[in-house]
């Protein structure tokens, strides 16, 4: 199957769904099930928007990656939906987590307060 094509078909939160429930993987399945619904996706829906996203925003890196783990896959369809989802739950718990409070004030590690004497 082509790249191309299996983007396409990875654009069905149908397609993108079953694809992801053949893995089997159970614990991607929970983790991509859980970020669904903080963004009030379902399990296709956050699957098929992950595959556009990496579409959209993936680094060289990340393609080059990507292309390396569907060359030694036995199911490369597979293997391209999971790499994407694993990207893309990266993204959004790196874009959840905030920013570190410094301890015993409220500037939000924004600097400032602790340089004065």
């Amino acid at each position: 199957m082509l790249l191309g094509t299996l983007l396409g078909k990875l654009q069905s939160e149908v397609a993108s769904a079953a694809l992801l429930e053949a893995t089997g993987d159970l614990v991607l399945i929970a983790r991509v099930r859980e970020m669904g619904e903080v963004h009030d996706e379902s399990l296709g829906e956050y699957a098929s928007g992950a595959a556009a996203r990496f579409s959209r925003l993936a680094s060289d890196e990340d393609w080059l990656a990507l292309m390396n783990r569907i060359e030694r896959a036995e199911d490369p369809s597979s293997a391209c939906l999971v790499f994407m989802l694993d990207w893309a739950l990266k993204q959004d718990v790196a874009s959840a987590v905030p920013a570190p409070a410094h301890a015993g004030c409220t500037c939000g590690g924004g600097g400032g307060c602790h340089d004065s004497p």
